[in-house]
């Protein structure tokens, strides 16, 4: 089994790790993705997801046993293939255009015996009322019967250096019981453990669930945050003081918003096939969808009564803004509300400047500068508004020449500085 020829469709956060494990475990292993300059970057050995570092990437390549690729036709003779394309949403409803052309393109070379598991997160039903017809439509195969079909959702979480692919609980699941045991097998030799399920519907709901309960439960602490302000209770010690019962409580901290791949859309898939196909509304989605959208708006507003009681106005004040991705310790921009923040303040016509370690250049907001984290960016600054908490970011040089500190993350302290 050691030659078996993996497919991983998509070369991103969720594609390329699982790409990189497939080689370590002695698979040869071809990273698909229609991005021609992803693909360049790949093959010359430049990493863009911080989980994986150049020397890991070039260490699979001198292999031999990773070849990036954007043409489907080095697909041929595939034993697995995974699809681990993205799954955004279009005016509310989900997107699933970029599933069915990994379907279309890799279906004329599925081949009797073959596997293809699908990672994107969507809707129950996503893998057998779509997914399936198009590969056998362009095969002319079957499953079950003459391939094998599954769906095991990813739980790829950027930036979190204790739980990797490798030793993050991997749900398995088939459209029949050889599929599932073939899709088992495939994961236990990448993962340490596998949560086998019955059906591909119970797998796409678990990653469903898994990213609603931390929507509603953000939102909750969000809408807690705003609300304590208001009462004039610090909700950051409310919350500390909270986790220390051992039992019945998980703690959420509150935030500029949500962003991301998955909490701003997820349970936005559960919401609308719960709307298509029940003619009922998921409330508590849609509440939480509402808080977490408004925290953005939220945080500008407290930015300009902070600049006010300094008697400046929001219009051409020079505002520093401590990172732009959408979580601590990586690049990753996807629906990052700190970008929302970003363009809100420079609407009101604020001089914003960024500090992002991360993320590249083209990546970053019309109208926002970068600079480095310095004494002098720091003294000149009006504001400074700390919205993605980086680990590398010296909050104590901050506390030390900021005038006005707004902390969305809980990281500075000082008399200078109003917490979220």
């Amino acid at each position: 089994m050691s030659s078996e020829k993996v497919v991983v469709i998509g070369q991103g956060y969720v594609g390329l790790p699982l790409a990189m494990r497939a080689v370590e475990a002695g698979m040869e292993v071809v990273g698909l993705d229609t991005d021609t300059d992803r693909v360049k970057r790949l093959a010359a050995g430049e990493s863009f997801v911080e989980d994986i570092p150049a020397d890991r990437l070039g260490r699979a390549l001198g292999s031999g046993r990773y070849r990036p690729t954007g043409e489907y036709r080095v697909a041929e003779g595939f034993d697995i293939c995974v699809i681990t394309v993205p799954t955004p949403l279009r005016d509310g409803a989900p997107d699933l255009s970029y599933v069915e052309r990994a379907g279309v393109g890799i279906g004329p070379y599925l081949r009797p015996g073959c596997t293809v598991v699908l990672e994107s997160t969507t809707y129950p039903g996503t893998t057998e009322e779509l997914l399936r017809p198009l590969l056998e439509s362009a095969s002319g195969l079957r499953s079950p019967g003459d391939f094998h079909l599954g769906y095991s959702p990813e739980r790829i979480d950027p930036g979190n250096p204790a739980w990797r692919l490798e030793n993050t609980p991997k749900v398995v699941s088939g459209v029949d019981a050889a599929s599932r045991a073939r899709v088992d097998e495939f994961y236990r030799r990448i993962v340490d453990r596998t949560v086998v399920v019955d059906s591909t519907r119970v797998a796409e709901l678990t990653k469903l669930i898994e990213n609603t309960f931390r929507q509603v439960n953000i939102a909750l602490i969000n809408e807690l945050a705003m609300l304590s302000h208001e009462l004039g209770i610090d909700v950051w010690q409310a919350i500390r003081a909270a986790e220390t019962k051992p039992f019945g409580f998980m703690p959420f901290r509150p935030g500029p918003g949500v962003g991301g791949h998955c909490l701003p859309i997820d349970p936005c898939y559960l919401s609308w096939q719960v709307k298509r196909r029940l003619g009922r509304q998921f409330r508590f989605i849609e509440l939480a969808n509402d808080i977490n959208h408004e925290m953005p708006e939220h945080v500008t507003r407290r930015v300009m009564a902070g600049l006010n009681r300094a008697g400046h106005a929001v219009n051409g004040s020079r505002l520093l803004l401590l990172g732009l991705a959408y979580k601590k310790n990586t690049g990753d921009m996807r629906d990052s509300p700190a970008v929302d923040v970003a363009r809100r303040l420079c609407e009101l016509g604020a001089d914003v400047r960024a500090v992002e370690p991360y993320a590249e250049a083209h990546q970053i907001p019309a109208g926002v500068l970068v600079v480095p984290l310095s004494e002098r960016e720091l003294r000149a600054a009006d504001a400074v508004v700390v919205v993605t908490d980086h680990d590398v970011f010296d909050y104590e040089l901050v506390t030390r020449h900021a005038r006005y500190v707004f902390d969305t993350r809980n990281r500075c302290a000082g008399p200078m500085v109003e917490r979220l």
